[in-house]
């Protein structure tokens, strides 16, 4: 065998075997992928066009029913109800999203400018809900409501707000300060020097570098709030229904497993719709 084809056999082995280490690398995310994403995507895509039989059962025969229920139209005629709680569920988590970020983006500006051994302590304390369970701070807000009397903050809609941005918060403030500590501060002060106001130092020296975080921050806001069921459940009494809480039902007392499933493959349709509505503008600013 000659040089080069010896030269040629070892580079084809290592290549083959380059090849079969990427793959023993990525098998065991692609198989986690499979298992817990793929395959429970296929099995909600039938299910949403299944039958519900006349005791709970699955009927597995290919219907449209659960979708035109979504819409309104029943055996009573049509009625309004889903398509309500579709929009209050959108509204709330696009008003939470605009909360959270208007409060944490001060959150993050103040934390950053505190000298290195505070941010520690600071950036410790917004971490600290996450150590206490959802439900648990919750029924703390409950408590705390249930103190000052029944009234028309709860059970009610300023109740589930309330709970819905103290419960969202914190996924706001992290990636917003994670752009705020990068913020080049010379262009902030070149355009001081330039006599700008304050609205206009912070409109062009300061809000452009933050787009980034900006845009985590309004998407992992945006997305829990959308199947959330927990706070509305507990803050709203049982009456301010949310998707959430619709799906909660068809796979709890109701029994309607088909129908749940649709509302689930409506919420995650709702989910990509809106990353890709953030998806074009961010393409265009190049980020």
């Amino acid at each position: 065998m000659t040089e080069s084809a010896r030269d040629r056999s070892g580079s084809s082995l290592r290549s083959g075997a380059g090849v079969a280490g990427a793959i023993g690398w990525i098998a065991p995310g692609v198989l986690w992928l499979l298992l817990f994403l793929g395959i429970p995507s296929v099995l909600l895509l039938a299910l949403a066009f299944a039958t519900r039989g006349s005791y709970g059962e699955i009927l597995w025969t290919p219907t449209f029913h659960n979708f035109k229920k979504l819409a309104g139209f029943g055996i009573f005629g049509w009625s309004s109800d889903y398509l309500w709680i579709t929009a209050r569920t959108l509204w709330i988590a696009l008003a939470t999203t605009l909360a959270c970020i208007m409060v944490a983006y001060p959150i993050a500006l103040f934390v950053a400018a505190r000298q290195p051994r505070w941010r520690s302590f600071w950036l410790l304390v917004l971490m600290i809900p996450f150590c206490t369970n959802l439900v648990v701070r919750t029924y703390g807000w409950q408590l705390v409501f249930s103190l000052v009397g029944k009234s028309a903050i709860y059970p009610g809609p300023l109740a589930v707000y309330i709970g819905m941005i103290s419960s969202n918060l914190s996924f706001a403030v992290l990636p917003i300060y994670t752009s705020v500590e990068r913020i080049d501060w010379s262009i902030a002060e070149a355009a001081r020097d330039l006599y700008g106001s304050r609205w206009t130092v912070f409109r062009h020296g300061i809000l452009p570098q933050t787009i980034p975080g900006l845009a985590v921050a309004a998407i992992i806001t945006f997305i829990p709030c959308l199947g959330m069921f927990v706070v509305p459940d507990l803050l709203g009494g049982g009456r301010y229904l949310l998707l959430g809480n619709l799906i909660q039902q068809q796979f709890g007392p109701s029994r309607d497993f088909p129908f749940g499933a649709a509302l689930s493959l409506t919420l995650i349709i709702a989910t990509l719709i809106a990353l890709r509505l953030y998806r074009r503008p961010a393409e265009e600013a190049g980020l």
